[in-house]
C-alpha cells in the first residue's frame, strides 16, 4: 500500500518508477494500475459502465472496448456487477487496472477464493499483461502461483524481506537448506555418536544413516557381512515405499 500511495510508510523512502508516492501520487496513478484484494461496485452497474466511467479519469485511458475483448468479457458487457462470477469480477478488476495504459500494474491477492478453473485463466490473463511489456507487481500466498508466473520472488515475514531471487534459486537454496540436516544426522560428516542419545534415535529413521554406514564400511575395506543390517534397512525401506507409493497412487 506504501508502493502505491495508499499508506504513509513508517519510515525510510520509496520511489515507484521515479516518483516519490506521498508527494507525486497524481503522477503515480497515471503511470500505474491497481487491483486491491477487495474491490466492489454499485450491483447495478454494467460492466461497460465502469469501465467507460474509470476511463473518464484518465487523461489518457486504454480502449476499454478492447479491453472487454482481451479479457473475454464482450459478451458480458450489459451484464450487472451482481450477476458476474468470481473469475468475471477479477477480469473485470484487472480491466480497471489496465485502463490507464500503465507502466507498472499491481494485483493483490489475484486469485483467492477463485475455483482452480477460474484460476488458471486468470494466470492466463496476467501472461498476457507481462507479455504487452507491463511490469506486474503480484501479492499472492499461493506459492504455486509465484513460481508460474514471477520472474523474482520476495518472501515477507513482519514486513522485512526474508528471502529475494529467482523462483528456481529459491526452491534450490530450500532444498540445500532441508538437505543439510539430513546429512548431519545421518554421520556424513561425523559419527553420530557423538550426538545426544535422543537426536541418534532420530537418525535411526533415516535411510541416509545406512547409505552412509554401509560405504564407510566398504571405504575401510570392511566385509559385507558387518553390514547386512544396514543393507537389510535399506531394502525394507525401499519395498515399504513401493507398497506406500502403489496404495496411495493406485498403481495397478
Amino acid at each position: 500500500e506504501c508502493l502505491e500511495g495508499l499508506r504513509k510508510p513508517d519510515g525510510g523512502t520509496i520511489r515507484v518508477l521515479d516518483v516519490d508516492p506521498q508527494r507525486e501520487s497524481h503522477i503515480l496513478r497515471e503511470r500505474t494500475g491497481i487491483q486491491l484484494q477487495q474491490s466492489n461496485l454499485p450491483d447495478r452497474m454494467k460492466i461497460w459502465e465502469a469501465l467507460d466511467l474509470y476511463a473518464s479519469f484518465y487523461p489518457k485511458a486504454a480502449d476499454w472496448e478492447k479491453l472487454l475483448a482481451q479479457l473475454g468479457l464482450e459478451e458480458k458487457r450489459n451484464a450487472p456487477f451482481a450477476k458476474l462470477s468470481g473469475g468475471q469480477k477479477q477480469r473485470l478488476f484487472i480491466a480497471q487496472a489496465l485502463l490507464p495504459d500503465p507502466q507498472l500494474v499491481f494485483l493483490d491477492e489475484l486469485t483467492t477464493g477463485l475455483d482452480p478453473q477460474a484460476r488458471h485463466a486468470i494466470w492466463d490473463l496476467v501472461r498476457d499483461v507481462r507479455a504487452q511489456g507491463k511490469t506486474v507487481f503480484l501479492t499472492t500466498h499461493f506459492m504455486e502461483e509465484a513460481e508460474r508466473l514471477c520472474d523474482r520472488v520476495a518472501v515477507l515475514d513482519h514486513g522485512r524481506i526474508v528471502a529475494l531471487d529467482t523462483p528456481a534459486a529459491l526452491i534450490h537454496n530450500l532444498d540445500m537448506a532441508m538437505g543439510y540436516p539430513m546429512l548431519l544426522l545421518s554421520g556424513a560428516f561425523f559419527s553420530v555418536e557423538i550426538l545426544p542419545a535422543a537426536v541418534q534415535k532420530v537418525s535411526e529413521f533415516i535411510p541416509l544413516t545406512y547409505v552412509v554406514n554401509l560405504l564407510r564400511g566398504l571405504w575401510y575395506g570392511e566385509p559385507w557381512g558387518q553390514h547386512l543390517l544396514d543393507v537389510g534397512v535399506l531394502v525394507g525401506m525401499l519395498i515399504l515405499g513401493i507398497v506406500v507409493s502403489a496404495k496411495t497412487f493406485r498403481w495397478e
